[in-house]
């Protein structure tokens, strides 16, 4: 509360931090809680990317309703990682080496290839999700390696 009336007095010296920061610690949440976070936003963005992609072939609309509810869904679910590492260390991590590719997964040109890259993407996002639930991957291949041999 005292930091808020500096600010508003305009009282605030040196000691900025950003808006980032400050939510990152101010997040109180336990592990339970931010993963329900985690999985009702990445839900709900699956759902409307979904969506949008069953809208791409409505005639007239479809491309504007396609990229509204698919923006929105990948908005929803970059911010449910957020739930899993808080925000600032989620920005600076989305450009690791572990994570470029599935972070760079996003052109399109025609519908054939925008439901290919939308497959893509979601398989991306997922892959990119499970590195922040420390040994997901590790069990998810260990998972596969034993129902393909």
């Amino acid at each position: 509360m005292d930091k808020l009336k500096k600010v508003l007095s305009g009282q605030d010296g040196n000691d900025d931090l950003n808006i980032l920061q400050e939510a990152n610690e101010a997040s109180t949440l336990g592990w339970g809680t931010r993963v329900k976070g985690f999985l009702a936003c990445f839900v709900a963005g699956v759902l409307c990317s979904v969506l949008g992609t069953c809208l791409l072939w409505v005639p007239r609309n479809g491309l504007t309703l396609f990229a509204v509810f698919y923006s929105l869904g990948n908005i929803a679910s970059l911010l449910s990682t957020m739930f899993l590492t808080g925000p600032l260390k989620q920005l600076k991590r989305m450009c690791d080496k572990t994570r470029a590719l599935a972070t760079g997964i996003m052109i399109w040109k025609n519908k054939g290839l925008a439901l290919l890259f939308c497959i893509l993407q979601f398989l991306a996002f997922t892959w990119y999700s499970l590195s922040y639930i420390p040994f997901a991957r590790d069990a998810i291949i260990k998972l596969f390696s034993a129902c393909f041999k």
